[in-house]
C-alpha cells in the first residue's frame, strides 16, 4: 500500500511538472510572438526589412521627391503663355508689318526662348528661299522639342523605376517569409511571417503610388508640349508668309 501511494504521488508530481513546463514553453512562445508583433507599424516594418529593405525605402523616397519636383516644375515651365510670349509675337508682327526683318530678329534676340529660336531660324534663312527656311524651321522645332521633352522624360523614368523597386521589395519580403517558415515555430513564426508579408505589400503599394501619378503626368505634359510645339511651328509659318509676301 505504501509503495502504491508513493507511486501515485510520484505520478502526480510528474504530471504537474510536465504541465508546468508546457505552460512555461507556451508562455515564452506567446511572449516572443508579442514582442515580434508589438511593432507592426510602418516604421517597424521598414526597420525589420534589413539593410536591403532600408535602401529600397530610401530609393522609393528619393523617387517620390523627384517625381513631385518634376511635376511641379513641368506645371511651371510647360505653359503656352511662357513658351509663346504674347509680347514677342506682338513685336515680331509689328516689325514684319512694317517690312523691317532686322527689327523682327532683334525682337527674337531680346526674348530668348523656344519660339524666338524657331523664328530666328526661319528669318535668317528667308533669303535662301521658302524651302530652305522651312527646313531650318523644322530642324529648330525638333531641337526645341527635344529640350522640352527631355525633362518630361524623367517622369517616365520615375514611373518605370518605382514599381520595379516595389517588386524587388516584394521579392525580398517573400524570401524572408519563406525563410521564417523553416527557422521559427509556433506563434513566433506567425508573427514573423505577418511582418515579412507586410513588408512585401508595403513596398509594392509604395511603388505603385509613386508610379501611377508619374506616368499619368508624363502623358499629360508630353501631349501639352507637343501641342505647344505644333502651335509654334504654325505661328512661325504664318509669320514667314509675311516675309515672303514682302519679297
Amino acid at each position: 500500500m505504501k509503495k502504491r501511494a508513493v507511486l501515485i504521488v510520484l505520478a502526480g508530481l510528474t504530471c504537474a511538472a510536465g504541465g508546468f513546463a508546457q505552460e512555461l514553453v507556451a508562455n515564452e512562445s506567446v511572449q516572443q510572438a508579442e514582442a515580434l508583433a508589438g511593432g507592426s507599424g510602418f516604421m517597424d516594418v521598414v526597420a525589420k526589412g534589413g539593410f536591403l529593405g532600408i535602401v529600397l525605402w530610401l530609393a522609393l523616397a528619393v523617387l517620390s521627391v523627384a517625381g513631385t519636383h518634376l511635376i511641379v516644375d513641368s506645371f511651371i515651365r510647360i505653359r503656352a503663355q511662357r513658351i509663346i510670349p504674347d509680347g514677342l509675337v506682338r513685336g515680331v508682327r509689328e516689325a514684319l508689318d512694317a517690312g523691317n526683318l532686322p527689327q523682327a530678329l532683334e525682337q527674337c534676340d531680346g526674348e530668348p526662348g523656344a519660339l524666338s529660336n524657331i523664328l530666328a531660324a526661319g528669318f535668317t534663312n528667308a533669303s535662301d528661299g521658302s524651302e530652305a527656311a522651312q527646313e531650318a524651321i523644322g530642324a529648330a522645332a525638333d531641337l526645341e522639342s527635344e529640350k522640352l521633352l527631355q525633362r518630361i522624360n524623367y517622369l517616365n523614368v520615375v514611373g518605370n523605376l518605382a514599381p520595379m523597386l516595389g517588386l524587388l521589395g516584394t521579392v525580398q519580403g517573400m524570401i524572408m517569409a519563406f525563410a521564417t517558415l523553416g527557422t521559427e515555430a509556433g506563434a513566433a513564426k506567425n508573427a514573423m511571417l505577418a511582418t515579412n508579408i507586410s513588408q512585401a505589400l508595403y513596398t509594392t503599394a509604395a511603388g505603385l503610388v509613386i508610379a501611377v501619378p508619374a506616368l499619368g503626368f508624363f502623358s499629360f505634359f508630353r501631349n501639352r508640349a507637343t501641342k505647344i510645339i505644333l502651335s509654334m511651328e504654325a505661328l512661325t509659318m504664318e509669320l514667314m508668309k509675311k516675309v515672303h509676301r514682302e519679297k
